[in-house]
């Protein structure tokens, strides 16, 4: 077997790569961006490789990849399924695999405290691929932070030629990140990357999508050829801000995005549906009801009445997107909006509710990416100049 050194030209979709004490660790922002926030949520969702790939051209017929993962445990709620592996060869799904062992964190999600317990390195092996030149990607689990400690293969690896796709970034919340897919290639931007054509940045961030200007920094300074972003239900979640805070705080991050990409298709997208916080605001909490009986909801604490008083809830900022966006693109024609209810709203919810009241399940993870897909990408959608 050929032992590759895993180099930044054989892994996308990460802005930056850690060396460890056990090799590479995909980060889905910068070293200066996490240098400014100490928050273990965003360090932790950051570090999940949501859209992060390994990608390669070999005429290999086996491949090994030993990883370390680190899996999640959540006291009182049911055991989380070991993060998947999925194998495409030239594009297409080959295979898939887990990798046991690995750290693991457990999390106390009633008083937020965590525990971390070292564990070993696994391996997960593809055999039987076909005997000739071809492009493979494994795309790593979008939910479980994997450390790359080394890639074995049957004949030598060199890094996929550029085949002139065109490079998609994306940022938004749990939901983008990837929430209740089923596996890496099924988040809906992953789905809507593959039925565009185009190569996928995801920096959606299980938590993370608060407006943060390190965010919108890291957007400006990574090239890309599409750029989308989904704020919204973490706002409400944390009840961070207040409407007089919020409209600012966009108008801020869409001025910083442009200074890296003057000219470059931008996508608003406004929440999906989720009764949970139509008219009701934040914060988000625990159904410990639920959790009492090993099950994982979510409930709002906020009180309607507190719209009044400036609190947010995703009517008020749909309403509040849609009228930047309206006024912005006046002297932006490449600025858009999408109501996030046309990629998922009542009926949908009607027919694929959510299950824990928060995140879409698998089947709604791809129903989302395929609409985006036909909204966005399809002729006289917003990305429709840039996507071939």
């Amino acid at each position: 077997m050929h032992t590759t050194p895993l180099t930044p030209e054989l892994i996308r979709g990460a802005l930056d790569l850690e060396r460890t004490a056990h090799g590479l660790l995909p980060h889905r922002l910068p070293a200066r961006a996490r240098a400014q926030c100490a928050d273990p949520q965003l360090a932790l969702a950051e570090s999940q490789p949501s859209g992060v790939r390994l990608a390669f051209r070999t005429r290999a017929t086996a491949v090994e990849l030993d990883t370390l993962p680190t899996k999640r445990v959540y006291v009182g709620a049911p055991p989380r399924p070991d993060g998947l592996y999925e194998l495409l060869v030239d594009g297409r799904p080959a295979g898939s695999a887990t990798v046991t062992g690995g750290n693991t964190l457990t999390i106390d999600m009633t008083t937020g405290a965590a525990e971390h317990r070292p564990g070993p390195v696994g391996t997960l092996r593809f055999t039987g691929l076909p005997d000739a030149a071809k492009d493979v990607e494994i795309w790593l689990p979008h939910n479980e932070t994997t450390e790359l400690v080394a890639l074995r293969t049957d004949a030598p690896v060199e890094p996929v030629p550029d085949r002139g796709l065109k490079v998609w970034l994306h940022h938004g919340s749990s939901i983008s990140h990837g929430s209740d897919a089923a596996s890496p290639t099924t988040t809906w931007p992953a789905r809507a990357a593959s039925l565009g054509g185009v190569e996928l940045i995801n920096l959606g961030l299980s938590g993370g999508a608060l407006l943060d200007p390190f965010t919108a920094r890291a957007l400006r300074d990574t090239p890309a050829d599409l750029i989308s972003v989904k704020p919204g239900i973490n706002l409400v979640n944390t009840d961070l801000m207040r409407l007089r805070a919020f409209g600012p705080a966009v108008h801020g991050f869409l001025d910083t995005v442009r200074e890296g990409h003057p000219d470059t298709p931008l996508l608003v997208v406004s929440p999906i549906l989720c009764p949970l916080h139509e008219d009701t605001p934040g914060p988000t909490l625990p159904d410990l009801a639920a959790l009492s009986e090993g099950r994982l909801r979510f409930r709002a604490a906020g009180d309607p009445a507190d719209k009044a008083a400036g609190k947010l809830t995703l009517g008020v900022i749909r309403e509040e997107l849609c009228r930047i966006v309206r006024e912005r693109a006046a002297d932006d024609p490449r600025l858009h909006y999408l109501d996030g209810r046309e990629l998922y709203g009542e009926a949908d919810f009607g027919e694929l509710p959510l299950p824990d009241d928060l995140h879409p399940d698998a089947a709604a993870h791809r129903r989302i990416g395929e609409r985006f897909a036909a909204l966005a990408f399809a002729a006289g959608g917003p990305f429709a100049d840039r996507a071939a």
